[in-house]
């Protein structure tokens, strides 16, 4: 059981761990060792999300989240697989508890008085410049 808020708990069962090797640089371990791991959670099948909680994840998941909406976290930072583990582990809790803070709600502001004149103030000089650009007329009487 790994607790995530006081109110949110995921079940070990519930999370999917496969070990695969790592890619890039590492020389014989990574080419011998499958210390990599990829975590999947369905997000669907947990029973402890609301649903405005589980449409937050999935949205912060963004591209990690199969059509299925199955998280896949992989985590290859670590040469051990235990670290990678708890890597994967504490990346999606961190996630989750993301998720599951409410956004406040944003308020519409009208723009003061102060900040309109300020803006019309600019666009006046702006125009004056412009004009003083205007070339000349010529007086050929």
């Amino acid at each position: 059981m790994i607790q995530v808020t006081p109110e949110i708990f995921i079940h070990e069962d519930e999370i999917e761990l496969e070990f695969i090797r790592a890619s890039g640089p590492g020389g014989q371990n990574v080419n011998k060792v499958s210390t990599a791991v990829q975590l999947k959670f369905n997000i669907d099948a947990s029973p402890n999300f609301s649903p405005k909680v589980r449409e937050r994840l999935i949205k912060l998941a963004g591209s990690r989240v199969t059509k299925e909406n199955i998280l896949v976290l992989e985590a290859s930072a670590f040469r051990s697989q235990e670290k990678n583990r708890a890597d994967a582990i504490s990346r999606l809790t961190e996630l989750i508890r993301k998720a599951a803070i409410e956004p406040k709600p944003r308020r519409k502001t009208k723009p003061t008085f102060a900040s309109k004149r300020k803006r019309i103030e600019s666009k006046k000089r702006k125009g004056e410049i412009k004009k003083m650009r205007r070339s000349v007329p010529s007086s050929d009487d």
